[in-house]
């Protein structure tokens, strides 16, 4: 039995982590008083009597818990945006390149960001296959429910006296500077980043990423696309899927509870619509750590996940 420890236990994607694991019979839960949650000492004892080491925290302080770790055995995996591009850290993107053998072989993961997961998803498989120039100039538009946010956001919108604001979709990241653009840029291998365009939406839990492309955007056909995901889907919780949507309309909730993602192609020769759909807390957060975490133990990496599949 393996040893886990949560650090951030009490965050949105903490507890999804903590709530997946809770039926688990192979892992033993490390967990801290709640007055020690935030004892430095205290969480120095947890991380280095870990196997492995969840990180649920801000970047400033998952930096802090990487430098608390003084062995060599703890396998971390950090969900914050901390350690994404950083050398000597591997992408949590199992379903990506090789990316699944560096998974079970290191002790420092770096969990992919919710948004980036859907855009690297879409554009990493056509980049490798040569169906899409790293020269693309892309852009992306994601939706994703209020939960993504973390407590506070949660709080303003589940808020009683709830703003008029909040009662439709907002736009953010006006600046073309969010923080997943680092990933997006560099696990697909684009010469530049895309323009993107993140909007929160009054729905707790859901993602929707669509990439648009335009003819000339791509030599590729819609049937050579779709053929392309098909093929290199076959393994994890990402999966190809024809005729996707519910009577003409794509819901960014359809995955909600869930840790897999769908993928599909709309639109027409002229005008392609690339959709990711997922939920931002499941194969957009927590779902995510938990598969990587099976694959550092060896564990068929759905194990313990919602899928959508029969048990």
């Amino acid at each position: 039995m393996k040893n886990v420890f949560i650090d951030g236990s009490a965050g949105t994607t903490g507890l999804r982590i903590a709530q997946r694991l809770k039926e688990r019979g192979d892992i033993h839960l490390l967990t801290l008083p709640e007055d020690r949650r935030k004892d430095p000492s205290a969480r120095k004892e947890a991380l280095n009597a870990a196997d492995i080491a969840f990180l649920c925290l801000p970047d400033a302080a998952a930096r802090e818990a990487v430098g608390l770790v003084e062995n060599s055995r703890t396998a971390i995996i950090d969900t914050s945006t901390a350690h994404r591009v950083q050398p000597g850290w591997v992408y949590g993107f199992p379903e990506i390149g090789s990316l699944r053998e560096k998974i079970r072989r290191s002790r420092r993961i770096a969990n992919p960001g919710c948004h980036a997961s859907g855009f690297i998803a879409l554009v990493r498989p056509l980049v490798e296959t040569g169906l899409l120039s790293k020269a693309a100039a892309l852009s992306c538009f994601s939706l994703t429910g209020y939960s993504g946010g973390g407590k506070k956001m949660i709080a303003e919108y589940e808020a009683k006296d709830l703003s008029p604001l909040l009662s439709a979709p907002r736009m953010y990241g006006l600046s073309q500077q969010h923080k997943h653009l680092p990933e997006m840029q560099a696990l697909c291998g684009l010469d530049a980043a895309p323009i993107f365009c993140p909007i929160v939406a009054p729905y707790y839990a859901g993602m929707e990423v669509v990439v648009a492309l335009h003819k000339g955007g791509s030599a590729a056909t819609q049937n050579e696309i779709r053929q392309a995901y098909a093929s290199y889907y076959t393994n994890g919780l990402v999966r190809y899927v024809e005729n996707a949507g519910e009577d003409g309309f794509l819901s960014a909730c359809s995955m909600a509870g869930r840790d897999d993602m769908e993928i599909s192609v709309s639109g027409n020769e002229d005008r392609m619509l690339l959709t990711a759909r997922f939920d931002n807390l499941g194969k957009g957060a927590s779902g995510a750590a938990i598969q990587n975490m099976n694959l550092l133990l060896g564990v068929d990496e759905k194990t313990g996940l919602e899928t959508g599949e029969e048990k």
